[in-house]
């Protein structure tokens, strides 16, 4: 771990990969500083060329960089941006994933295969970074796999902000699994709403189907709430499986859109009138549908930028 160095007094130094930099250029504009200029080329054979084009020694350096699809590239990106400022005598370094890969692969589940969410923690401590601020984690506990701070942030602020001026009457919340219980009982405690809670079978990577639901959605608006959208297969059989209980509207809110493979094709037939996200991953024009609704965590992850420059708490952000 690297020594601890008082950094409120230095200048504040934003960079980006080329994960989500638009997300980067919204935090500047929240954070009013110009956006680290960093040229990153790559070589015929698939080998990066990073360079800092700017003075950061001293400087308290934040590199904002979601490890979304590419994941693989973009965690690469990541860690040479990190080796590179830590070469170039930086303060103090955080990485910014509001996204983190591979964070599904807590955990042994199976014999003889990693613990994938584990093993990123360590890269990323090992290429110098000071610390990590993230959202919505798959799993809480992978905080407990850095040995540096962690500052784990959520959306549902941002989210719970705009489902209040919906005004949504009869409102159950959902959780499409176990997992995310706590997630939903928070939202509809905010929400003033009732809970019900998704019992879900995972057959296959990337692949559930959906056994029972526990809990009175009937005649019941309702919003299914969980930390992400893959590849929509648990979102879109729990929605036919609130149908099938005569469940009125059906909305959906997720941090993460990471809308992989079949999802967009699956969420375009599913019954959902609203489904709200926020901008943590990037998704192309050609994969957002019209009953897609993106909200901008840029601000929540700028005022947390702040505080931890100045060395204040974040834990304000959290209501």
């Amino acid at each position: 771990m690297s020594a601890y160095r008082r950094t409120s007094g230095t200048e504040l130094k934003v960079f980006s990969g080329n994960a989500n930099k638009p997300l980067a250029e919204e935090i500047c504009r929240h954070l009013k500083i110009p956006l680290g200029k960093a040229n990153l080329t790559t070589f015929c054979d698939g080998e990066y060329y990073l360079q800092i084009m700017e003075n950061v020694r001293g400087r308290d350096v934040f590199v904002i960089q979601p490890t979304c699809s590419p994941v693989n590239n973009n965690l690469m990106e990541l860690l040479l941006m990190i080796d590179a400022f830590k070469r170039s005598s930086a303060a103090r370094i955080t990485a910014v994933v509001p996204y983190y890969g591979y964070a599904r692969q807590d955990r042994k589940d199976k014999p003889r295969v990693p613990i994938s969410s584990k093993l990123v923690a360590d890269l990323i401590t090992a290429a110098g970074a000071s610390r990590v601020l993230t959202m919505d984690l798959h799993a809480g506990q992978i905080q407990g796999f850095f040995d540096i701070p962690v500052d784990h942030l959520f959306a549902a602020p941002v989210l719970i902000q705009y489902l209040q001026k919906l005004k949504i009457r009869d409102l159950t919340l959902v959780s499409p699994d176990a997992g995310g219980v706590e997630r939903a009982r928070a939202f509809a405690k905010r929400l003033g709403a009732e809970l019900a809670v998704v019992d879900k079978r995972r057959v296959s990577p990337n692949r559930a189907e959906v056994m029972h639901v526990i809990g009175h959605v009937g005649g019941r608006n309702v919003l299914i709430c969980d930390d992400m959208i893959d590849t929509a297969g648990t979102l879109v059989n729990t929605v036919h499986a609130l149908k099938k209980k005569k469940a009125n509207r059906i909305l959906a809110c997720a941090t993460h859109p990471v809308l992989s493979g079949p999802a967009i094709e699956r969420l375009s037939s599913a019954p959902l009138d609203e489904i709200i996200v926020t901008n943590t991953v990037p998704v192309p024009k050609s994969r957002i549908l019209p009953n897609m609704t993106f909200l901008s965590v840029a601000g929540l992850l700028a005022k947390a930028i702040r505080s931890i420059h100045d060395e204040s708490s974040v834990s304000n952000l959290f209501v």
